[in-house]
């Protein structure tokens, strides 16, 4: 399973600088557990992460979904580019 793009295509429609938006894979020592790393613009990571976390939750709620699908478990980090 693509989770990279599965998060991606969920992220861009929720972002303004799309060219900004990034997602990575990054190792995990869990074999079990996929790490994806969301990197955007400041303005676009707060969008994504919302009041109280409310959109990031709801973001990796939706993901888990396709996680358990392949029997693994993901966690999900938001990462900004740049800071105002």
């Amino acid at each position: 399973m693509d989770y990279v793009k599965t998060l991606l295509d969920i992220c861009r429609e929720l972002v303004t600088d799309k060219d900004r938006l990034e997602v990575r894979e990054m190792p995990s020592l869990d074999e079990d557990t996929v790490v994806l790393y969301v990197y955007a613009d400041h303005k676009d990571i707060s969008k994504l992460i919302g009041r109280k976390g409310v959109m990031a939750n709801s973001i990796r709620r939706l993901m888990s979904v396709e996680g358990h699908l392949g029997h693994k478990r993901l966690d999900i980090k938001f990462e900004s580019y740049g800071e105002e």
